[in-house]
């Protein structure tokens, strides 16, 4: 595998593995309401759809025929899209202007949510938890799955959920530890290179606009590191940056 490959699985195994934690979270509090075979029900039934989706979209992508340059393009400007919005969210979570996010927090609200709900609607809350976090898996998968490979695109996200998984039930808590804002921004980071890249080379030339090749991807990932670290710096709130630069 080259460059590109390597870098556009561990993006989506990095980017999955925060969005599973969420969705672990939700399940864990669901399960210790309403007991872990009916929690795990609902997580596999939206694991189910979110996995139907991904076999449907890559059938298609492969059915369809168009110009490579363009599904590229395509594909890069919806990474910067998505990419953006990330790294927008870890830059003010370091600076200390957004507080972070707290797995114990979401787990002991949604204990006190489904506390006196029925066992239907916690079952809901479960599915629907997992369902939105894997549709995001699904948007990155289909992104990155056309210019990598479909397969490794999926076995990363796959790998992902089962490093989340067992973890978690190891645990059996919130998964607290894991330091989900830098991983934000190292996979933000990531995604607007390729998004840069992909973007930029379908619409122009690509030999011509980036004459370095994969090479290129590891510069914009610096650029875009940097960047952010500064902007952080600059937006820096005393009181909570300390905070941030610990995520």
């Amino acid at each position: 595998m080259n460059a590109t490959q390597w870098g556009g699985m561990t993006a989506i195994f990095l980017a999955s593995a925060v969005e599973w934690v969420e969705a672990f979270t939700i399940v864990l509090a669901v399960a210790l309401t309403i007991g872990w075979a009916r929690a795990a029900g609902a997580a596999a039934a939206a694991l189910a759809l979110v996995a139907a989706l991904i076999a449907v979209t890559g059938v298609g992508l492969n059915v369809v025929q168009a110009d490579i340059d363009l599904i590229r393009a395509a594909i890069g400007l919806f990474l910067l899209l998505f990419g953006l919005r990330w790294y927008v969210k870890a830059i003010r979570r370091y600076a200390g202007r957004t507080r972070l996010h707290d797995e114990a927090k979401e787990f002991a609200e949604t204990r006190e949510k489904i506390d006196h709900a029925e066992a239907r609607v916690a079952w809901a809350v479960a599915f629907k938890g997992v369902l939105l976090e894997g549709l995001e898996v699904w948007l990155l998968v289909v992104a990155l799955g056309r210019t990598i490979s479909y397969g490794q695109a999926a076995g990363s996200a796959v790998a992902a959920l089962l490093a989340v998984v067992a973890v978690g039930l190891v645990l059996r808590a919130p998964l607290t530890k894991v330091p989900e804002n830098t991983l934000k921004f190292t996979v933000a980071c990531a995604l607007l290179a390729f998004g840069t890249f992909w973007s930029l080379g379908g619409l122009l030339d690509e030999a011509k606009v980036w004459p370095l090749g994969d090479a290129t991807l590891l510069l914009l990932f610096a650029v875009y590191a940097v960047a952010g670290r500064l902007s952080a710096f600059k937006l820096r709130v005393p009181q909570l940056a300390a905070q941030g630069a610990r995520a």
